[in-house]
């Protein structure tokens, strides 16, 4: 059974990656984390980690003296999910077109082909 994962803003991936990388984290820890790399004040942080409290995507540890928040989906959960959707907007839910696409467009050395060989075997194969 698949899980119904939320939509996830380009901002909330952000934050995600700082919990994947490492949870539970107060929220001074995932502000601290994402000040080396963002420009986002404090503030906006909190925000953001409160809409992703607020779409079940992390949750909070309410039992401490302070808040510990980590995530309630594993990254290939959200990944897979965030793939299905850009795939049904884009290329209307056919992964097909949008394999092809690539292929076609990008420069694939003699290992990249192999590989993708090797999968699409291995996939034929479990069918």
């Amino acid at each position: 059974m698949e899980k119904n994962i939320p939509n996830i803003s380009e901002s909330e991936w952000e934050i995600m990656n700082v919990l994947w990388d490492k949870a539970p984290q107060t929220a001074n820890d995932v502000i601290l984390s994402l000040q080396e790399s963002t420009d986002w004040k404090p503030k906006t942080i909190r925000t953001l980690l409160d809409r992703l409290v607020q779409k079940d995507v992390v949750g909070v540890n309410k039992n401490l003296r302070v808040y510990t928040f980590y995530p309630l989906y594993i990254q290939e959960e959200c990944q897979r999910a965030e793939t299905e959707s850009f795939i049904k907007r884009i290329y209307g839910g056919t992964l097909k077109s949008m394999l092809a696409q690539f292929i076609q467009e990008d420069t694939l050395s003699n290992d990249d082909i192999n590989e993708l060989r090797f999968i699409l075997d291995k996939k034929s194969k479990k069918q």
